[in-house]
């Protein structure tokens, strides 16, 4: 019988439930529990194991530079930063949604974090999500213009329920990368999230994609549904190399 179970539980694809089969058996016989409730024991922690492996599976592919949740933010040395409204987007209403979060502030002040954490969230409710650089993506337009796979390429990008693109700003693109990012952000537009981190104001988004009426264009569509923080704080990197000595202030 035991062996016929076993071949059953492969046939269904159960990959956990031969794993703790025995230790339900013994549990169920000790205390008296019914078939049903023995069944659903098992099948519960399929299902369990299942979520578990998927989520696992989504963190790798999501491609996060790092693992830093919420609760390792530093709200006091960012007061600019509202924690009622951080909350609000834990509860992933705006994933729901399809809306955007746009993280803006100057260099250091934990906006990847702020964006990673709420990507980690989101997979962690079996959500699909993927992190790129704005230098990356650059480089992978670029890349993909010349092998004439760009728009096979564009395309996977609709794909994760969260897309996060990190340090716009940082690199200026040209008429053909800004060209396609647009079509990136079109075509997710009231359908995926996205997740964007900048260094600069709106109104300098203009000089990163090298043309006004391109960047309006980006922006119409961004901020139609979407949140934005500005973090007006400082370096945690310099608040780090501070504690250690490595950095004097000019009054210093």
């Amino acid at each position: 019988m035991t062996e016929r179970l076993m071949k059953a539980f492969d046939t269904l694809g159960f990959i956990h439930i031969p794993e703790v089969y025995d230790h339900h058996c013994e549990s169920a016989s000790e205390n008296s529990i019914s078939y049903l409730e023995f069944l659903l024991k098992l099948l519960e922690a399929e299902i369990s194991a299942k979520n578990e492996r998927a989520i696992k599976t989504n963190m790798k592919l999501s491609k996060l530079p790092y693992h830093k949740t919420i609760d390792t933010y530093d709200f006091e040395f960012q007061p600019s930063v509202d924690p009622r409204r951080i909350n609000e987007l834990l509860t992933l209403h705006f994933v729901e949604k399809h809306e955007n979060v746009i993280l803006l502030g100057p260099p250091g002040v934990g906006k990847t974090h702020l964006a990673v954490a709420l990507a980690i969230n989101a997979i962690q409710h079996r959500y699909t999500a993927y992190f790129i650089t704005s230098h990356e993506l650059i480089a992978t337009i670029k890349e993909n213009i010349t092998s004439g796979k760009i728009h096979r390429k564009i395309k996977t990008f609709n794909k994760p329920d969260v897309l996060i693109i990190d340090e716009i700003g940082y690199t200026q693109m040209d008429d053909d990368v800004a060209h396609y990012f647009f079509q990136i952000i079109s075509n997710r537009y009231e359908k995926g999230s996205l997740i964007l981190t900048s260094n600069k104001t709106y109104g300098l988004w203009g000089e990163v994609f090298g043309d006004t009426i391109i960047a309006t264009a980006i922006l119409d569509r961004l901020l139609h549904h979407s949140t934005t923080i500005n973090i007006k704080g400082n370096s945690y990197r310099i608040k780090e190399k501070k504690k250690a000595g490595f950095y004097a202030s000019p009054s210093d």
